[in-house]
């Protein structure tokens, strides 16, 4: 199946999807071609290429002696969770093409929220700044309608209405979906922080490196003695969706167990948005296509299910361009720390 183009285009891509589609502002109508191929979803509105000049994801390696110890600035530990830097095997080589290859890094130590960005956190920020959202601007968002196994743009789908104004609006304790990279990280500078880079995340996830040796922070399979350890569905797509860790769609920051470093979701429930661009790692051949392209996405989310999708596996990384909004996609804050 070709795609048609237009002006507007969004490339929708996951490891059991990927497609493309493009729209313009001046017509109604919207032609979408969905090619289901892999396994972790991501959508892109793209209005251009990726605007770095790097070929690689490149990580700064420190000497071990520059590592910070301690934190000297305050910072709200109610908030926030001091993650000592050091030395890990950063990728995988046993993962998808893009997550390879494995390589031995040392970073310095940073500040990483405890939780993702909540719809009242959101809340509280526009209220204060009266910051307005590219899905705000653009009129829609993008969002999956398992009724009918499409993916679309919604107008009037935003991170108050992640569905549509048609529909409920989102719940305060929430992570905020429909936002871009840019209203993310609209947000993080508002609060003198920062998107996490990849590197940072994929460390603070495994629990400074210590539990690389698996899938997830906290083992292999997705249930310990019975319970589910992340919100993921269990079955479905493109049938019946499952979802026996009781949420269809997100559910409350904090709802499932944290790993050891206190740190919550770093697995399931929405993707989240990451600094850098989404690049070949260094000493990867690969050229990325177009469906690759945007800003770095980590932890998978609701959607994600073990017979198509492993986004929540700690190594596995996704993409969307800088101006997209999904209501699978938000994000948490950092904060770098300098000697």
């Amino acid at each position: 199946m070709s795609p048609k183009f237009i002006k507007r285009r969004i490339i929708l891509n996951n490891n059991f999807f990927q497609a493309l589609f493009m729209f313009s502002f001046l017509r109604i109508k919207l032609f979408i071609y969905i090619l289901i191929f892999s396994a972790c979803v991501n959508v892109t509105n793209k209005k251009k290429p990726v605007s770095s000049n790097d070929k690689f994801y490149k990580i700064e390696n420190i000497d071990k002696n520059d590592i910070i110890s301690d934190v000297i600035e305050i910072y709200d530990t109610n908030k926030m969770i001091f993650v000592k830097g050091g030395k890990f095997n950063f990728g995988s080589d046993t993962g998808l093409d893009r997550e390879k290859p494995e390589r031995e890094v040392i970073i310095q130590s940073f500040l990483i929220d405890k939780n993702l960005v909540t719809v009242e956190d959101f809340r509280s920020f526009v209220n204060v700044s009266n910051y307005i959202t590219e899905a705000e601007i653009f009129g829609n968002a993008i969002v999956y309608d398992d009724s009918i196994n499409i993916w679309q743009l919604v107008d009037g789908a935003n991170w108050e209405f992640p569905f549509g104004k048609s529909k409920k609006n989102s719940s305060y304790n929430h992570p905020v979906t429909q936002v871009s990279w840019n209203d993310a990280l609209a947000y993080c500078k508002f609060c003198d922080k920062t998107l996490p880079s990849e590197v940072q995340w994929e460390y603070a996830a495994s629990e400074r490196g210590q539990k690389k040796n698996q899938l997830f922070y906290w083992g292999n399979d997705l249930l310990v003695n019975e319970k589910y350890m992340c919100n993921t569905w269990n079955s479905g797509y493109p049938n019946t969706i499952g979802f026996q860790d009781g949420f269809k769609y997100t559910s409350p920051i904090g709802h499932f167990e944290a790993n050891s470093l206190g740190i919550f979701d770093m697995a399931g429930n929405v993707w989240e948005w990451c600094y850098n661009w989404h690049l070949p790692y260094e000493g990867n051949s690969q050229i990325f296509p177009a469906d690759l392209e945007g800003k770095a996405q980590r932890g998978g989310s609701f959607l994600c299910n073990s017979n198509y999708c492993h986004g929540f596996r700690l190594s596995a990384r996704s993409a969307t361009s800088p101006e997209s909004s999904l209501f699978h996609v938000g994000f948490r804050c950092a904060k770098n720390l300098t000697n």
